[in-house]
């Protein structure tokens, strides 16, 4: 699959201002995967016009474009006859990257039965791999609603359901397939919970705050040193003591 560099696959709605490619240049800009069968939308050509009509259009649009680059050197409209290609090429390849009816048996059962349901975290984690399969370099997997103030034991048992199998099955279908050597694999949060609760403190009903000070993230492939820990925190998990990691840090160790 020929894409831009960045895949996202969100199984719940994000706000469109939470996709923005910041200070970068727009040709960095990730395409959205909406959870639907038809996960990039508009990739259908209108009725009456072909592949090759498609193409022949494109062709004299970008001949437009060079000329208007030649003349006025404006970088957005290099980044405009970029996205057409891509968009032409997202037309012939999406498809099929999409369906995974061809998928094994032995697959789904991996992934876990909600792997069948389009959108579902089971179901994008297949379609994770299909984008690795296919050379895309960056690729964002959500699951979203971890903000549990209240009703922490009940809700942490259903998001637990939703990804544990599927996380897994992502880890050990890349191995498997030889992915794994050069892909890195980050789970995490933009913050941790206390470990003191919070909200009614029931047996059955309790939360946790937001907690910025200190929390874990793990790393899978790549050349990752297996079951190493890097940093410590007090007897309290409330501040770091010992080896910190900047989210700075992180990303270049990423890199």
């Amino acid at each position: 699959m020929v894409s831009r560099p960045t895949g996202m696959v969100n199984s719940q709605p994000l706000h469109e201002r939470m996709w923005g490619t910041g200070f970068l240049p727009a040709k960095h800009q990730g395409v959205r995967f909406t959870p639907t069968k038809a996960p990039v939308l508009y990739l259908t050509n209108p009725p009456g016009i072909t592949s090759e009509r498609r193409r022949a259009m494109l062709d004299d649009l970008g001949e437009l474009n060079r000329f208007t680059l030649s003349e006025y050197h404006d970088p957005e409209t290099q980044n405009r006859i970029d996205q057409f290609e891509i968009a032409y090429r997202m037309q012939s390849s999406v498809p099929e990257l999409a369906d995974t009816s061809q998928e094994t048996s032995n697959t789904f059962d991996l992934y876990g039965p909600e792997s069948r349901v389009p959108g579902s975290y089971a179901a994008n984690c297949l379609l994770t791999r299909r984008l690795a399969e296919r050379g895309v370099r960056f690729i964002q997997l959500y699951h979203r609603g971890w903000d549990q103030h209240t009703n922490l034991p009940s809700e942490i048992r259903s998001q637990c359901y939703d990804t544990d199998q599927a996380t897994a099955a992502l880890l050990i279908d890349l191995k498997q397939r030889g992915l794994l050597n050069d892909t890195l694999v980050i789970w995490g949060g933009e913050f941790g919970r206390t470990v003191y609760s919070q909200g009614t403190l029931t047996h059955k009903n309790y939360g946790r705050d937001h907690h910025p000070r200190c929390f874990s993230v793990w790393l899978a492939g790549a050349g990752i040193k297996h079951g190493h820990v890097h940093g410590e925190t007090d007897d309290f998990s409330y501040n770091i003591v010992k080896d910190p990691v900047h989210v700075h840090d992180l990303n270049a160790t990423l890199r």
